[in-house]
């Protein structure tokens, strides 16, 4: 049996992927550091507990239209898609996390020093996805015009499931991303 999702393990995935697409990074999103030192400086006045979160919420709004405008699978989830009871539930913790920011320091920290080229080394050092899922995620191939990355044989929104779908965006180039996506109980 797979691991049950945890919320917050799905927050670092969507931020670690968030961030990485930025376009001081891998240019997929049209943001430039928002999750970054640059970000940080703009954003820590106007919400000096809760920056890194309005950080946050910009750059996963931004990630989330960009990724519909490349690939928009039917009845199928994406990091930024998930089932609705899912993202109302992801949703009801943002005023947990935000009320507890000084455990979340560290993590957004390390996301202001991520580089490229490599994602799958990206999410390894910040502790969000297995060896294992980085050996899975490597036998993933591009479709759809190389414009997306499908995750066979899902049988349901858990670690795995959502670890791969970050993961997989490793498939995409500089300024074109390739969006991982899963249709539940579908081969």
């Amino acid at each position: 049996m797979d691991a049950p999702l945890e919320l917050t393990h799905l927050m670092k995935l969507r931020l670690a992927v968030a961030r990485f697409g930025e376009m001081d990074v891998a240019r997929w999103w049209n943001t430039k550091g928002v999750l970054g030192k640059l970000g940080e400086m703009a954003v820590k006045r106007g919400f000096p507990r809760s920056h890194f979160f309005a950080q946050a919420r910009v750059v996963f709004a931004v990630a989330a239209d960009r990724c519909r405008a490349v690939f928009d699978p039917p009845e199928a989830v994406t990091l930024w898609n998930l089932p609705a009871e899912l993202e109302d539930e992801f949703d009801s913790c943002w005023a947990g996390w935000t009320e507890s920011a000084d455990q979340w320091t560290d993590f957004f920290q390390q996301l202001q020093s991520v580089k490229g080229p490599d994602l799958l080394a990206v999410l390894s050092d910040l502790g969000v996805i297995t060896p294992d899922e980085v050996q899975l995620t490597r036998k993933l191939r591009r479709e759809a015009e190389n414009r997306a990355v499908r995750i066979p044989d899902v049988k349901s929104i858990d670690r795995a499931t959502v670890s791969l779908l970050a993961a997989g965006f490793f498939r995409g180039e500089p300024g074109e991303p390739a969006i991982p996506y899963a249709r539940i109980g579908k081969a």
